[in-house]
């Protein structure tokens, strides 16, 4: 690798990942012990099993990759599982040297006739809290040798929903049985938005709201009111835009949604998906996007393995845009998106990006250092400033006793 950026040097660098689902993102052998305790029917009760049947490397289409959830969230619907599987999912990140994540997830989708939104969220809480103590108390951490581990929370709503899906959407729809259906999914919207300033302001670490699910078809602007709120009271926004629609959704996501950054982007220069027939230089519209994204540093949630894996037109990681975005000056964070779907880590990514990419080790320290920038943070700004300093003091004194001296002398000539 270029200026030796070795896997062990990436492993130890500080991460982060601003684009983790909670329920794509459990341990596998988790998932089979809850499933053998709720009676929960899989495919296979064995990891091999479950590798070869859901969890694969390769998936066939979108629905293929989607499959495996419905096997996770069986198994969330109770807040013990969901507090362990956050811990562990706070360990597993500590263990790779990451040391900010975002936590998506949908409570809407978990909510059971006897738990709320809120108690969802302070499980989750609960969960990554624990996972985060043990560390954060260290004697490393309190002498300044390693970074402290900071998380946020991102509530999701979803784009559209089925009956079968939770008892809330069930209910919702029962209720709601003469609206247009785009109305539903936008009430539903609203209500998590409500949920989540709320909840926030009492004081769970909450930094955002996310609209997930089927992007064709489902336009962010469906859920306009729900943005407008969270807009007006503070809270940051994301939305996953640009990963199975044009760059149109991402302009959408932008104007319409108040989007702070974008989750995947990977078709912001795909020109030729634009449908709009009033746009007539499509090069240009992408150009500018592109350059609106970079000026006002909206940043990008790119999963390159994910994309891979969900897109069939992206064929190899050569295909991806991700240098392109880094070339074009774009805020672009690493991110893994789903652990247990895409089979990866944070490191594994960076691995891919940097030996695909060609990156440098500036290069790859400005990208690690973006992902921290464009965290959602749960604390001051001051706060958030000091972090970085500390990942960045952290991320040279590991560059200093893991990089041969001649390799920093070349690169300093």
């Amino acid at each position: 690798m270029k200026d030796q950026i070795t896997p062990a040097f990436i492993r130890a660098i500080p991460k982060s990942d601003l684009h983790l689902h909670l329920d794509g993102s459990m341990r596998l052998p988790t998932l089979i012990e809850l499933a053998r305790k709720g009676k929960v029917k899989l495919p296979s009760f064995s990891q091999a099993g479950m590798r070869t049947l859901v969890f694969k490397d390769a998936y066939k289409d979108l629905p293929d990759y989607l499959h495996g959830f419905m096997y996770t969230c069986a198994v969330l619907q109770d807040l013990d599982n969901l507090a362990r599987v956050a811990q562990e999912l706070v360990e597993d990140n500590l263990a790779e040297g990451v040391r900010y994540i975002e936590v998506r997830f949908a409570p809407q989708l978990h909510v059971t006739p006897t738990t709320t939104v809120r108690d969802i969220v302070a499980a989750v809480n609960k969960g990554l809290e624990a996972g985060a103590k043990a560390h954060n108390s260290s004697k490393r951490v309190r002498a300044g040798d390693d970074v402290p581990f900071h998380y946020g929370m991102l509530l999701c709503a979803m784009r559209r929903f089925k009956k079968g899906m939770s008892p809330y959407y069930a209910d919702l729809l029962r209720l709601m049985e003469h609206a247009p259906k785009d109305e539903v999914y936008a009430a539903a919207s609203l209500e998590l938005a409500r949920a989540a300033v709320e909840l926030s302001r009492e004081g769970l670490p909450v930094v955002g709201f996310d609209l997930a699910g089927e992007e064709a078809g489902y336009p962010p602007a469906d859920h306009w009111a729900a943005y407008q709120y969270a807009h007006n009271h503070f809270l940051r926004k994301t939305v996953h835009a640009g990963e199975a629609y044009g760059p149109e959704s991402i302009w959408q996501a932008i104007t319409q949604c108040h989007a702070n950054r974008i989750g995947h982007g990977t078709f912001l220069f795909a020109h030729e998906m634009i449908k709009d027939p009033s746009i007539k230089d499509r090069k240009r519209y992408v150009e500018d996007l592109a350059n609106y994204l970079a000026g006002q540093r909206i940043g990008l949630e790119v999963c390159v393995t994910s994309n891979l894996q969900t897109i069939p037109s992206i064929k190899s990681i050569a295909e991806h845009p991700i240098k392109k975005m880094i070339d074009y000056g774009l805020s672009v964070s690493v991110c893994t998106d789903n652990r247990l779907i895409s089979n990866t880590t944070v490191s594994r990514e960076l691995e891919l990006v940097v030996k695909h990419a060609a990156l440098t080790r500036e290069q790859l320290r400005k990208l690690v250092v973006a992902g921290f920038k464009g965290g959602f943070f749960p604390g001051s700004h001051n706060d958030k400033r000091q972090f970085v300093s500390a990942v960045l003091k952290r991320f040279r004194a590991l560059e200093s006793e893991m990089i041969p001296a001649a390799v920093k002398s070349g690169a300093a000539r």
